[in-house]
């Protein structure tokens, strides 16, 4: 008979050897009847032959023999993180290879570089400073589907213009600002996401937890939102990177947008979270991100 709040679990073999306790499954036959009648009885602890009863320190259940933990749910993905952060480490290599392999595809392999290692740290960095909130979304590789098809545009730019016009893409000097932008992108973005620290979050929370706090302080002082500073000026570089005239500019305005519906979003849920707290830190600092404001609060 199953008792509310109790979850039991069994493995083969005499004397519970290898029962896990915290799953989902019932207990043997011979442990329920001999639970019931425990506890139509007033409760207490059983023993028997084929296991003990007993409480369990880790659950705070009861439990039908020794009880061990359920390895971690980051743990069960692990298989899946190894297959994506393999691919990284291949794409980073190969770009690698490509920076000192020739002048012809040097650039693209700087890109292949900033791009690997950006997708590789927002999942190292997550698990650093918030591994309650860690997935395989973390890597942002699914982050949604037009992110791919920006980044597919901007190779089939790339492979056009090199075939049709290989003298746009030998402007070294365009390709080493580019590359600062994304540096200094990457930079800003990761130092932002360590200083929000278990405050930081790859999706908008609607609800506060008690760990929630306003971060004002390090690069919080310089932009309200200095992740998206960072990842603003880290996509566009991307593409300065490649000398692609026209994914820089489609690149542009697609960032922008999204930056400002995103921060829009967010900043309700800060306002309802902080109240008048952050309607001053708003009124102190800006966004950092060109002709976006944020949302607007009627006095």
């Amino acid at each position: 008979m199953p008792v509310p709040g109790v979850r039991l679990s069994a493995g083969a073999g005499r004397g519970g050897s290898g029962l896990v306790c915290c799953g989902p499954a019932a207990a043997p036959p011979r442990a329920r009847l001999r639970l019931r009648l425990r506890l139509s009885r007033g409760g207490g602890l059983a023993r028997s032959g084929e296991g003990e009863l007993g409480v369990c320190l880790i659950c705070r259940g009861l439990c039908w023999g020794p009880c061990t933990p359920r390895p971690p749910r980051n743990r069960r993905l692990s298989p899946q993180v190894a297959v994506r952060a393999c691919f990284l480490g291949f794409a980073f290599g190969c770009g690698l290879l490509l920076s000192f392999g020739g002048a012809s595809w040097q650039h693209f392999g700087w890109y292949l570089c900033s791009l690997s290692f950006f997708h590789y740290s927002e999942y190292l960095v997550t698990a650093i400073i918030n591994p309650q909130s860690l997935s395989l979304d973390s890597f942002l590789l699914n982050h949604s589907l037009e992110y791919k098809l920006a980044a597919m545009s901007s190779w089939v730019e790339f492979t056009i213009e090199k075939l049709f016009f290989p003298e746009l893409k030998q402007l070294r000097w365009l390709s080493c600002l580019g590359l600062a932008m994304v540096l200094v992108g990457e930079t800003l973005r990761k130092v932002a996401m360590l200083t929000a620290g278990s405050n930081f979050n790859h999706i908008v929370q609607n609800e506060k937890s008690e760990s929630h706090q306003l971060v004002t302080s390090g690069v919080y002082a310089w932009f309200r939102h200095p992740s998206y500073v960072g990842w603003f000026y880290w996509s566009i570089g991307t593409q300065v990177i490649l000398c692609n005239p026209i994914c820089i500019v489609g690149y542009t305005l697609a960032s922008w947008r999204f930056f400002r519906e995103r921060i829009e979003e967010e900043e309700v849920t800060l306002i309802h979270f902080f109240g008048e707290d952050y309607l001053l830190y708003k009124k102190q600092v800006s966004t950092g991100l060109p002709f976006i404001q944020g949302v607007k609060v009627e006095p």
